[in-house]
């Protein structure tokens, strides 16, 4: 039997879910709009449908087919938490090229999908140490001393430890932002009077680069580029928020401070 038959055999609503799926982990993990229309539109295509819709937003996918004997069949997936994770975009790109080229049958697709979902994320030891890297390494790129890049590295670790606290509380991300932001300008303060450091500015630059969304910024614009204007503008109007959140956060301890 051709393997492509077995595309069409699987109840319509399965192929649906399926692909709602992938789009789902796609939009969730920082994709542009386009990106997981096509997407989704690509799999129900091989799945047997020859008219599919789909409307997604940065916080909502709608998908409609139309099957052969004229019924249509939607389903729509709301997104409630998007974070960055393009290694995972990838992979699911991947499986997606797998499908259509017919190197997967739906089950095992739908399988992969699955294990993408479940995959366990880098251990916090890790995260921990890229903070520390990466605030070390942008505070005396952008002109600190070694002693604030050592002050910049213990201030990400506090930035990290309030992230990961505020996730678990479920705050407003707005609101995460500006307090994991306060709470990271006090730890620089409190580092420069013990002597740790010596530039607060300079230090504190290592740590806003870590919470600034550039890249939800980009894809923004990358969405308006490509036509899709309303999923563009609330991606930017988010991102702009975030910003806002963060120098909020930073200046008003750096104002109670007298810095």
């Amino acid at each position: 039997m051709d393997r492509k038959e077995t595309y069409s055999r699987p109840q319509p609503a399965e192929c649906l879910t399926c692909a709602l799926d992938a789009g789902e982990l796609l939009l969730a993990y920082g994709a542009e709009v386009s990106r997981v229309e096509d997407t989704i539109q690509r799999l129900e295509h091989i799945c047997g449908f020859e008219q599919v819709d789909v409307f997604t937003i940065t916080s909502s996918i709608v998908a409609t087919v139309r099957l052969p004997d004229g019924e249509a069949l939607t389903q729509s997936r709301r997104i409630k938490a998007r974070v960055t994770n393009l290694g995972k975009v990838a992979e699911i790109n991947a499986l997606s090229r797998r499908f259509c080229a017919g190197l997967l049958t739906l089950a095992e697709f739908r399988q992969a999908v699955q294990d993408v979902r479940d995959e366990r994320p880098a251990p916090p030891w890790m995260e921990l140490l890229l903070y520390m890297v990466i605030s070390f390494s942008l505070s005396v790129f952008f002109g600190g001393t070694l002693a604030d890049g050592v002050a910049a590295s213990l201030s990400g670790m506090v930035l990290f430890a309030m992230i990961r606290m505020s996730a678990i509380l479920q705050m407003n991300s707005l609101l995460q932002t500006a307090i994991c932001s306060a709470v990271t300008a006090l730890a620089v303060l409190l580092l420069v009077g013990a002597g740790i450091g010596v530039h607060p500015d300079k230090i504190m630059i290592g740590n806003i680069m870590l919470v600034i969304p550039g890249i939800q910024l980009t894809t923004s614009l990358r969405d308006m580029i490509n036509g899709d204007t309303i999923s563009g503008l609330l991606n930017l109007s988010e991102a702009i928020l975030k910003a806002i959140s963060v120098a909020l956060g930073f200046a008003l301890v750096l104002l109670a401070g007298g810095v």
